[in-house]
């Protein structure tokens, strides 16, 4: 025969005779790469191959393809091959799980349907179909086990929260890796500590920080008594002689077979619950180590009809462990960063509400990433007080740090009795020279070249005048609210903030408020978001709630990312000094004018009730004080007294000089006027105005009647001894 009338030189289109026909299919039945399965029209098996395992036998020929591979989904695997069978073309690579007698446990199959043509082509009835089947069981294992260090990859170590870490890590593991997943931290970890070196110490209590688990698992946890289930955040000692303790004390991962004989079992009550509860039996523990130092226990979990897990996966299991246990260290050096900032945040900021005089304060301090916002209530003379708010961006230690230097500069300016746009001015002088100094560390210092960026807002609150004087550094505005519920309007000029290289100036806003009005001062992050303006001054339109409850309702409504930030919240609502507790005259400018103001102190101070301790030496220091502003001083003079929980005594003068203690020898006749004062009072000051200047003292009054006299009558003697010579000018 000639080569063009062999077989293979017939073309792929030639007949065949029938010698040929059952070569090929021997070849492809006992050679062939692949698994292949005949079917007749009714989808029954006809034919296989052996490298399908177990099918190939007699006992299989004509029953259902479904049956004989016992598939996960039957249903839709016989809808696919009648669609085919139908004419609706071949399908190639589909997917399927099922189960084959002889090998345990499921099995992934690639399976490939193509439809045999009759004799009369694609349109004539099918004569069945071929199968070619693929057992690709390892290779998709292989690609779980890829997908869940992927998983781990990039969901764990985004987050420098300890439990949220714990929680991403769980999640990445279940469902693809293992059923259920639990995540356990050393307790003392979560709170930022240092882990202890292995091996972890006996008794160390380990929290459930997170658990994963599949959709099987949780309905059989849901449907059951859930009492071997933990829940997040309980604490356990590991049972001794169990695969947890031994993985804790020799650092080396487990892989342990369990079901209800299981020997440790017994000494783990709970655990021997939670695996007859979840039917697990394929266990996975690794200690999650670093450094030579244990942060926890990884324990993965196969339930039910899921393959057990083998060597491959303890490998897989060890790999994200170590991954997760370098995220959940950064998350503690964090944590712990962040705890020790946020103490010195507290320790830095007001311990308790100071009582003013015209002024009920409240204030919210919401924890977050920023440690460098503040607050505080100043109290000044004249029954004033200065309201502040502030903050220093940025996380950790250093930003707390830079928020107490600015706080405590901005309480030494407050008490010069500077106005606002004046203490904002000098604060920005101090904060300049901060930046400098950060900016004059060694390159090799982590805040070189670290920017500093801080806003401040300062107002004061005047009760005699109803007004508050506001200046603000790169700082919101304070939100004001009349005792009707009303926003009132206060534009205040912005400045520079407080790091900034702009040179502008400060320039004030003064309002006049009703008595009873609510001034909400806060940091920009309450801010932050649509209506929040309106939002806040709706919460403080309720008149009837405190100042806590405004505050805590201003809270409730916040968008839930914003107190992830943290946040300062001060609120004030105005007063004005009873008129029974203060006292003021208009005195003439003459030379008995501190006789008749002794006079007029005695009468009002014993008409109050005070001892007479405080009545000599009050006297005495408005004697000083009158006499200064009648010999170097200008008209109009002004006496006014002041009782609150200290006694306030101001002389107004119409002359901008001011005054200055001086130490006088024992021959000099004079400058001991301010010298008495300061013995006398437990503060004293001056503060200036557009129209002149006061000088100011404040008295401690004694609850004791005992202890004033004891106090009074030395503060008295030192005060006789001191005035042995005649009144002369502070200067």
């Amino acid at each position: 025969m000639a080569d063009s009338e062999t077989p293979a030189g017939r073309g792929w289109g030639a007949r065949t005779d029938g010698g040929f026909d059952e070569a090929l299919l021997a070849a492809l039945f006992t050679q062939s790469a692949v698994g292949l399965v005949v079917l007749d029209p009714r989808l029954r098996l006809v034919r296989a191959n052996s490298l399908v395992e177990g099918v190939g036998t007699g006992e299989y020929v004509g029953r259902p393809f479904t049956e004989v591979f016992r598939l996960d989904d039957p249903d839709g695997s016989e809808q696919l091959m009648k669609r085919v069978l139908a004419g609706e073309g071949p399908v190639r690579d589909h997917l399927v799980r099922g189960r084959l007698r002889r090998i345990p446990g499921d099995r992934q199959f690639l399976t490939s349907l193509y439809r045999l043509h009759g004799p009369g082509g694609p349109d004539a009835p099918a004569l069945g179909l071929v199968v070619a089947v693929v057992d690709v069981t390892e290779r998709e294992r292989g690609r779980a086990r890829e997908a869940a260090l992927t998983a781990v990859r990039d969901a764990v170590g985004g987050s420098l929260d300890v439990a949220a870490t714990c929680r991403a890590f769980a999640d990445a593991l279940t469902p693809g890796f293992a059923d259920l997943a639990v995540v356990e931290v050393v307790d003392d970890v979560l709170r930022g500590a240092e882990p202890p070196v292995g091996p972890m110490p006996p008794g160390t209590p380990l929290r459930r920080a997170a658990s994963g688990r599949c959709d099987s698992v949780r309905e059989a946890v849901e449907g059951g008594s859930g009492a071997g289930e933990r829940a997040a955040g309980t604490t356990r000692h590991l049972p001794v002689r169990t695969p947890y303790a031994l993985a804790a004390a020799d650092l080396r991962a487990r892989l342990v077979p369990l079901g209800p004989g299981t020997p440790w079992l017994g000494t783990d009550p709970d655990g021997a619950r939670a695996v007859a509860e979840t039917g697990a039996h394929s266990l996975i523990v690794v200690p999650l180590t670093l450094r030579g130092a244990v942060l926890g226990l990884l324990s993965l979990y196969r339930c039910r009809a899921s393959d057990p897990f083998d060597e491959d996966d303890v490998s897989v299991a060890v790999t994200a462990a170590t991954r997760a246990a370098l995220a959940i260290d950064n998350a503690r050096r964090y944590e712990r960063e962040h705890v020790i900032a946020s103490t010195v945040q507290r320790r830095l900021l007001p311990q308790a509400e100071r009582r003013q005089a015209a002024v009920d304060t409240a204030h919210v301090l919401l924890p977050g990433r920023d440690s460098g916002c503040w607050f505080d209530t100043i109290a000044l003379s004249g029954a004033r007080t200065a309201l502040v708010v502030g903050g220093v961006a940025g996380e950790g230690l250093q930003s707390a740090i830079a928020m107490g230097q600015l706080r405590t500069v901005i309480q030494a300016l407050a008490g010069l009795d500077l106005e606002p746009e004046e203490v904002l001015a000098r604060l920005k002088d101090t904060a300049d020279r901060l930046a400098h100094e950060r900016a004059s560390l060694p390159p090799a210092d982590g805040l070189h070249g670290e920017p500093l960026s801080a806003g401040c807002v300062y107002g004061v609150y005047d009760p005699f005048t109803r007004t508050c004087t506001v200046a603000r550094a790169g700082h919101p505005a304070p939100l004001i609210v009349g005792p009707d519920g009303r926003a009132v309007a206060l534009d205040v000029p912005e400045g520079p903030g407080l790091f900034s290289a702009d040179s502008a100036l400060f320039a004030p806003a003064v309002v006049t408020l009703e008595e009873g009005s609510l001034l909400a001062f806060c940091t920009a992050e309450l801010l932050s978001g649509d209506r929040a303006p309106e939002r806040i001054t709706q919460a403080l339109a309720r008149t009837d709630r405190s100042l806590q409850q405004l505050g805590d309702d201003i809270v409730y409504a916040l968008p839930d990312d914003t107190r992830a930030a943290g946040a300062a919240l001060l609120l004030a609502r105005t007063g004005t000094v009873s008129d029974h507790l203060v006292a003021t005259w208009d005195l003439a400018d003459e030379a008995t004018t501190p006789a008749t103001a002794r006079v007029l102190v005695r009468d009002r101070l014993q008409g109050w009730g005070l001892d007479e301790d405080t009545v000599d030496a009050t006297e005495l220091i408005v004697s000083e004080l009158v006499t200064n502003a009648v010999r170097y001083g200008t008209p109009p003079l002004r006496l006014r007294l002041l009782l609150d929980s200290t006694l306030t005594c101001e002389v107004h003068d119409g002359s901008t000089a001011a005054p200055h203690l001086r130490h006088a020898r024992t021959v000099d006749e004079g400058g001991r006027g301010l010298f008495i004062v300061s013995r006398l009072a437990s503060h004293w000051g001056a503060r200036h105005g557009p129209d002149g200047k006061v000088l100011w003292t404040e008295q401690e009054l004694p609850d004791d009647p005992a202890a004033s006299g004891a106090s009074g009558a030395s503060g008295a003697s030192a005060a006789s001894e001191a005035s042995t010579a005649p009144a002369a000018p502070a200067g």
